[in-house]
């Protein structure tokens, strides 16, 4: 796992501060005590739904349309749904390098895109 956001995901479970799983990040959420939700993109619609609406009532950014394989990859289990962070500094730098990522991945997805519509316009 060589991406930066899946490193210090790593890192933010070494340090104590990641609640892994549904019943457990439920539970955070109630007592004020989550600061980021991580849902993986195979989660249950319902599972999705009651996420959101907890991130919507307590104010708290959520992250979605990751793997659970991938998630459970760098923390080390076979596989995750429901992660949810319980540290402010560790969210904004998570925060940080999930919206490098994903901008970096607009940017290639934008010149391919530019790249085949230039190819077309030669072929004609």
């Amino acid at each position: 796992m060589n991406n930066k956001f899946f490193q210090f995901l790593g890192l933010t479970k070494k340090a104590g501060k990641l609640i892994e799983g549904y019943n457990q990040c439920e539970e955070a959420l109630s007592h004020g005590r989550g600061t980021l939700i991580i849902l993986s993109e195979e989660s249950a619609v319902n599972t999705k739904d009651k996420f959101k609406r907890l991130a919507s009532r307590n104010v708290i950014p959520l992250i979605e349309g990751v793997s659970n394989e991938i998630l459970g990859k760098c923390l080390g289990r076979a596989e995750i749904n429901v992660l949810c962070v319980s540290d402010k500094k560790m969210t904004n730098k998570l925060l940080s390098l999930w919206n490098e990522m994903n901008k970096s991945v607009e940017s290639i997805e934008n010149t391919e895109s530019i790249e085949s519509v230039e190819s077309k316009e030669n072929n004609e």
